[in-house]
């Protein structure tokens, strides 16, 4: 090879290079192309995590499938427990409920998707499944089917609990059910506010955690979380026309860097690549003139 060809092939595989790799600053991350399921950047997918606040979107995926399947009504009305309440004044994020208040299903999804309200979680698993135990066996055995084999859930909000647990990879899979079998209670997900009108004060207005559903740059979901031992993850969807991206990443240092970074491994997905519809069932993208043929045009339909 002479030095001149020797330039070229170099150049070329250093700007390669640069396209393959956007450098996110997390500690494990994946971006996913929806409809192909094309594996667009990984780094450490498959490393544990705790996904913390993410678990909520297989609180949801259980109610929804139970909505779904016509066994679960948004007007159901739930009474709140004190294990439920108690959450609401540990400091932790909340719906802000009361013991003993009769608390729809609707508002409970909306205090868990929108404020991220660990007290709502309990309050749901509980209205669910008689108790949060029995609610985590229904998660595992809906993660399970979904193909999360590197989860278990041991509750409905994702706090501290070491066996909690799953991975970017997993996270990617969970939100991608989510937005393909449930598009309509999806568009929660998408809420910027929840007002709840709470029991003996003033209503509580608060904003949805996602920060990329701010800047108006098609994102529309899914989730965020933090715990100390984890620091600052983020699950999230942007759709482009007729394209959408899903992005998961765990251990951010800061709540900055998750929102900085998340972005852009997702603008990163849609500038350096692209998809192409070949072929389309019951479709004809080409014809042939065909000899002694049944028809006379291959591909005529």
């Amino acid at each position: 090879m002479n030095k001149f060809l020797l330039i070229i092939f170099l150049f070329i595989n250093l700007k390669a290079n640069l396209i393959a790799n956007p450098n996110i600053l997390a500690r494990t991350g994946i971006l996913i192309d929806y409809h192909s399921d094309e594996i667009l950047h990984e780094f450490d997918p498959d490393i544990q995590i705790y996904p913390a606040s993410m678990t909520k979107i297989m609180t949801a995926i259980v109610a929804f499938d139970l909505l779904k399947k016509e066994k679960l009504s948004l007007d159901d009305q739930f009474t709140i427990s004190e294990n439920a309440w108690r959450l609401s004044q540990a400091g932790y994020s909340s719906m802000f409920i009361m013991i003993n208040d009769q608390v729809s299903v609707e508002n409970l999804l909306k205090g868990i998707i929108i404020a991220s309200g660990n007290d709502a979680c309990v309050a749901l698993a509980e209205g669910i499944a008689g108790s949060e135990e029995n609610f985590a066996d229904m998660m595992n055995e809906k993660a399970g089917e979904i193909g999360m084999t590197s989860t278990n859930f041991t509750n409905s909000s994702g706090i501290n609990d070491p066996d909690n647990i799953s991975t970017v990879r997993d996270i990617a899979l969970m939100s991608k059910y989510l937005i393909k079998n449930y598009p309509i209670y999806y568009e929660l997900f998408a809420e910027k506010t929840f007002t709840w009108d709470r029991t003996g004060g003033e209503p509580i207005k608060q904003g949805n955690r996602n920060p990329l559903l701010y800047k108006n740059v098609g994102v529309d979901g899914v989730k965020t979380g933090y715990l100390a031992v984890e620091k600052y993850s983020l699950a999230s969807s942007m759709k482009k026309k007729d394209r959408r991206l899903i992005a998961v990443a765990s251990g951010f240092e800061t709540k900055n860097t998750r929102s900085s970074e998340s972005l852009k491994l997702l603008n990163w997905g849609y500038r350096n690549t692209n998809t192409f519809e070949i072929s389309k069932k019951g479709k004809t993208f080409y014809e042939l003139d065909t000899w002694l043929g049944k028809k006379n045009i291959f591909g005529d339909t």
